[in-house]
């Protein structure tokens, strides 16, 4: 087993996590202050690929937390990442908004539906039904299926929404052809936030509301993994799971302290 070293670096998901329904956590602010404080490395990771870092930005700052665009990285970007390694200068048909389509065009990539080399499906509240319609038929065509995330539901003001991977199901259902998730649980994503943070598996921790996809992939990444219940998972839920993350938090307030702490396995 590789000694763990302490820990420099945090990932941290931001639904669940930092902001809950356009809201604060308790304990936000002054978590990401303490990082600050202590020089510590962070990054804020999100499925969610409707904003670009710049929009995240804003956003998360209108709700009281201030998180440089740099320390932001989302599923979009990661997918763009992913494309332009795989086929530099390639065409891509979009179902998405504005931070799907930057990141893309920001790689070089041209946005089209002549024959485009894929179908990137994304996060988007004005899922059309032309759209997909025409996707289906791309796809039929020998397009290649690539998805941002897996995650099925999103949260809203007014409950559950349907999101990318209930999406991708549907467009799966009718074309026998599964998708490429890039997001988490993809290791690919949280290999390529080390990466941007410059940071380190063994000293590295991951912070996430979601069992199936915060936890796991960090576990898969070899990271130091916490669970907040402020998300979407409750406590009784962790049972369900083949695996489990190295600490229980209530919610991020609980781990301002530990920011500090040299050795978490003894914290």
């Amino acid at each position: 087993m590789t000694e763990r070293k302490p820990i420099n670096c945090w990932l941290t998901d931001m639904d669940g996590v930092l902001v809950h329904e356009g809201q604060p956590v308790p304990g936000a602010k002054e978590f990401l202050s303490r990082l600050r404080e202590a020089g510590k490395r962070f990054l804020v990771l999100t499925n969610n690929s409707i904003y670009t870092p710049r929009d995240l930005h804003v956003r998360l700052r209108a709700a009281g937390l201030d998180i440089p665009i740099e320390s932001i990285y989302t599923s979009a970007l990661a997918t763009a990442q992913f494309l332009n390694n795989q086929r530099p200068g390639g065409s891509a048909y979009v179902l998405g908004e504005a931070g799907l389509t930057t990141a893309l065009h920001e790689v070089g990539y041209v946005l089209t539906d002549l024959d485009p080399d894929y179908v990137v499906l994304g996060e988007t509240r004005t899922y059309s039904f032309t759209a997909i319609t025409t996707a289906i038929r791309l796809i039929d065509k020998g397009a290649r299926f690539i998805a941002t995330n897996p995650d099925p539901i999103g949260p809203s003001n007014e409950g559950s929404l349907p999101a990318t991977g209930a999406v991708a199901a549907l467009i799966t259902k009718a074309t026998g052809v599964e998708p490429y998730f890039v997001g988490k649980p993809n290791p690919l994503m949280m290999r390529n936030a080390l990466n941007t943070v410059g940071g380190h598996s063994e000293e590295t921790a991951m912070i996430g509301d979601r069992m199936d996809t915060d936890v796991v992939s960090g576990m898969e990444a070899g990271l130091y993994t916490i669970l907040v219940l402020t998300g979407v998972t409750s406590r009784g839920e962790i049972e369900r799971y083949p695996f489990r993350p190295q600490r229980v938090a209530d919610s991020i307030a609980d781990l301002v302290d530990m920011v500090d702490l040299p050795d978490l396995a003894t914290g």
